[in-house]
């Protein structure tokens, strides 16, 4: 007799099961102020992964990520349209925190859930299998992607951008908060920004 088939593993149906257990997720709901609504999106085919912090109150609404002025200034980084960001079988997104984690003392969004990462990235990132760029969009992304690869600080991490490519490109969160921090440092905009944009041309054309 011979041998028996190995069993065929279909990786769109084994993400779509993985997305779909990730949306129903529910493990911190007690602590989410507005309850578990996680967002994100992939497909086997997306070239380009985008990594950011969690959800504020508009994406919360809407279910839509980056669906908020750091995306407006996310997608100018990345010199795509608002169509081309949201075709997920060109580009996943898939944030540190899925959820609305709620707001600090300050007015300020809380970091993201510490439970969220490690139960869902490992389980999706392996089978985003076409993922030739990780997009890590901040502090919470860099150590999820980078860990003991970053540096002391983001602005560090972010300077020595061309150690991680082709497989991770780290910036700075585009949030109204980075206005000061482009200011003091003008290389992103003319150094890693035209970079980020090549690369992110190139492997949408394929």
């Amino acid at each position: 007799m011979s041998a028996p088939e190995a069993a065929v593993i279909d990786p769109d149906r084994s993400l779509d099961r993985v997305l779909g257990e990730a949306r129903a997720c529910a493990r911190c709901a007690a602590a989410l102020p507005l309850g578990p609504r996680p967002t994100l999106r992939g497909s086997t085919t997306a070239r380009i992964l985008i990594v950011g912090q969690a959800p504020g109150t508009r994406v919360h609404e809407t279910g839509v990520p980056f669906n908020d002025p750091s995306g407006d200034r996310l997608r100018l980084w990345l010199g795509i349209d608002r169509d081309v960001f949201y075709d997920e079988s060109r580009i996943a997104i898939v944030p540190a925190g899925l959820c609305y984690p709620g707001r600090n003392a300050r007015g300020g969004d809380l970091p993201p859930r510490k439970e969220c990462a490690p139960l869902w990235h490992p389980r999706i990132r392996p089978l985003l299998t076409g993922v030739e760029l990780t997009v890590a969009v901040g502090l919470y992304a860099h150590a999820i992607y980078l860990g003991p690869r970053r540096h002391r600080t983001l602005t560090e991490t972010v300077r020595h951008w061309r150690d991680y490519l082709p497989e991770i490109l780290p910036t700075p969160h585009p949030s109204w908060r980075v206005n000061m921090w482009l200011k003091r440092n003008p290389w992103f905009e003319a150094e890693v920004v035209p970079e980020l944009q090549r690369r992110v041309a190139t492997l949408l054309d394929r």
